[in-house]
């Protein structure tokens, strides 16, 4: 009897510490699983804007000091070619209905476009100085792309249009500054662009072409931003100080704000998951993603500080691949010299 009870005690021993660890498990799991390194080699400098071909599983990558796009195929891991050529690299997009890949660069005032199968130079956009954030809107068939501001040495910045099927700028829309970021809802009715310099939010009527709200943004220096149009909620990265705030997109009210890494320079939402993706380390020498749960439209909580690479603030999420990409620069310390690196995650249920 003594053994009988002895061993039944054990095991409810055993059955504690064991669903302990598993709570334990769980309570730590992190919220983005690091699955993959693919390195960029001869390739200097700070990173920019990131683009996914999902179907061709290829993703373009601006090296803004490099002066060149890199390409990378996802299915080997391994980078294929430099695309040279470009003055300050900055915004990319695909567009595949056309075949085509829009590449911006900011110092020499142009949008170059691309056969996105073979990569070869089909078309020269001239724009003023100053063309970065770059995107496509697929019922319109039509590309906006933010540029001029002090870039140009305007007072003003603005949004030109682009008709992706004929490579043709067909019209500009005035705003307050320089754009720093361009977001879409889905119809295309709705531009909304961010304006970095004047810490505020301009709202586009695209068929009017013309700015129809102003909103104010609390923080300083907004620079990258998200939509979840589910809930009519915009999450948007400032840099001064580093958080990310919540804002209604159909009133410009702020309804939260939260912590969120210093030289923040990604933000994106993944829409099965109700997450918010926030990447920082730009010019520093650590660099995080840090990831919120969406509980309601206006309730979140900070799941996962995931440490990434020292100056990796760039970032990119393709729901079609279910994949977060971050892009490191080179390490260039002469004890610890390493190539610039695409780091591959992908998230944890």
């Amino acid at each position: 009897m003594h053994n009988r009870s002895f061993n039944s005690l054990a095991l409810v021993f055993c059955i504690l510490v064991c669903a302990t660890l598993l709570a334990s498990q769980e309570a730590t799991k992190s919220p983005l699983h690091l699955i993959q390194t693919i390195s960029i080699p001869n390739v200097k400098g700070r990173l920019d804007h990131m683009e996914v071909d999902a179907h061709g599983q290829r993703l373009f990558l601006a090296g803004l000091e490099n002066g060149t796009f890199e390409v990378v195929d996802l299915r080997t891991g391994k980078w294929t070619r430099s695309i040279p050529g470009f003055k300050k690299p900055q915004g990319a997009v695909y567009v595949a209905e056309f075949n085509k890949l829009f590449l911006a660069s900011g110092d020499d005032g142009m949008v170059r476009v691309f056969r996105a199968d073979t990569l070869q130079l089909l078309d020269s956009l001239q724009f003023e100085l100053g063309p970065n954030r770059i995107v496509y809107e697929p019922n319109s068939k039509l590309i906006y792309v933010g540029y001029g501001g002090k870039d140009a040495g305007k007072d003003y910045g603005e949004v030109g249009i682009i008709d992706a099927k004929t490579d043709k700028h067909i019209g500009d829309i005035k705003v307050a500054a320089h754009p720093s970021e361009l977001l879409l809802n889905k119809s295309g009715t709705t531009l909304f662009v961010f304006i970095s310099i004047a810490n505020r939010l301009q709202v586009v009527d695209t068929g009017k072409r013309e700015v129809i709200s102003t909103w104010p943004i609390s923080s300083q220096k907004p620079g990258d931003a998200a939509f979840d149009e589910s809930t009519s909620r915009l999450f948007i990265g400032t840099r001064a100080p580093a958080e990310m705030i919540v804002m209604d997109s159909k009133s410009g009210k702020e309804v939260a704000h939260f912590p969120a890494p210093e030289g923040q320079d990604g933000v994106y939402f993944d829409g099965a998951r109700k997450r918010v993706y926030v990447s920082g380390g730009r010019e520093l020498p650590t660099g995080f993603v840090y990831v919120y749960q969406q509980k309601s439209a206006d309730q979140y909580e900070n799941i996962g500080k995931i440490p990434t690479r020292g100056g990796a603030g760039t970032s990119f999420w393709s729901p079609e691949l279910n994949r977060y990409y971050v892009a490191a620069p080179a390490n260039d310390h002469d004890k610890d010299k390493e190539d610039a690196l695409i780091l591959v995650y992908a998230p944890v249920d």
